[in-house]
């Protein structure tokens, strides 16, 4: 299994988590990802293991065979994690990343997003290894773009000022951490829901009902397999080299709203459009607000090599053909 990647068995004892490493697969740098069961985790959990890394993910609600249940705000629990597995990397992307659901359950949020990083941080100090935190465009306000990574953040909402609060407390306790701010994410979903880019699904293929979407604020929709390709080379390089830590941008270069989104879901799929209309004033029925244009500036990455070239958004959006009425979309539209 020297190309496929290295699992970790997973044995469960009351009270306890033991982690058996099976012989047969000590091999590569062992990482541990945290979120695993998200929609980004779940790519970056892919990508390792498809390149030769020990991978163990966690997830806590949906925690299934393979990946490890745990409560990422129980202190205790995530110590006994890292005594236990020993990771050379972290990649934590777990996180409460929808801003409305911030706005309402601040506290819940603030305990995972701010609370737990900080306790991986000081923990991924503690035992040596590297720590990769995965943050967000929304620390930035959206009236300035494009941003770099030495640009003063000024979030707007709360989810904003929890990722940048997580990102201080990662460098505070962790000073040799990556930091990789990204924007709006889609990728292989499990239910359309899953992200606010595939979620516009619903709206596109109801051609019953006249539906308007936002055209004011911009966008740069980026799929979770070339962040998840990011995510591995820079923890690769910084394993060789220290210099590499700090923050870092990745982003797709192509701009869209969420009109536009639609239209070239519609495009792809050969849907009509007429019944989407575009949404020019600011929607009110949002609990919290959005920077209008949070363009990231990735120069960092692209010195050091270390970008990757996005694909076009018609061309990477089939991972909504399996939520279509015809499943010959795959095979006739896209391939």
């Amino acid at each position: 299994m020297s190309h496929s990647g290295a699992e970790l068995r997973i044995r469960f004892i009351p009270g306890k988590v033991q982690l058996v490493q099976e012989e047969a697969l000590v091999q590569g740098p062992r990482v541990l990802v945290t979120g695993a069961t998200g929609l980004l985790g779940r790519a970056v959990y892919k990508e390792f293991q498809n390149n030769g890394w020990v991978v163990v993910g966690t997830g806590y609600r949906r925690a299934r065979p393979r990946l490890l249940r745990c409560d990422l705000t129980d202190e205790d629990a995530v110590r006994e994690l890292l005594h236990e597995y020993k990771p050379d990397v972290i990649v934590h992307c777990a996180a409460e990343r929808r801003p409305d659901i911030v706005e309402r359950h601040t506290e819940a949020a603030i305990n995972l997003n701010v609370h737990a990083t900080s306790v991986l941080a000081k923990e991924a100090a503690a035992c040596s290894a590297l720590f990769l935190y995965i943050s967000t465009d929304y620390v930035f306000d959206g009236r300035n773009p494009p941003y770099g990574e030495d640009d003063a953040p000024s979030p707007l909402n709360v989810y904003g000022r929890s990722k940048l609060e997580g990102e201080r407390e990662t460098l505070r306790h962790c000073p040799g951490a990556v930091v990789l701010r990204v924007p709006i994410l889609f990728g292989e979903v499990e239910s359309v829901s899953e992200s606010a880019v595939t979620s516009l699904w619903l709206k596109v293929r109801d051609t019953s009902e006249s539906c308007a979407l936002d055209h004011c604020q911009q966008r740069f929709p980026t799929h979770t397999r070339d962040v998840a390709v990011v995510c591995r080379k820079l923890c690769e390089r910084a394993r060789q080299d220290p210099s590499i830590n700090g923050i870092f941008h990745f982003s797709a270069n192509e701009q869209m709203t969420k009109y536009e989104m639609g239209i070239a879901m519609a495009q792809a799929f050969r849907l009509s459009s007429a019944h989407l209309s575009p949404l020019t004033e600011q929607s009110a029925l949002t609990a919290a607000l959005r920077p209008m244009n949070s363009r990231l500036n990735c120069s960092r990455l692209e010195m050091l090599n270390l970008n990757v070239h996005s694909l076009p958004f018609t061309s990477v959006v089939d991972c909504l053909w399996p939520f279509t009425d015809d499943k010959r979309w795959r095979q006739t539209v896209f391939h």
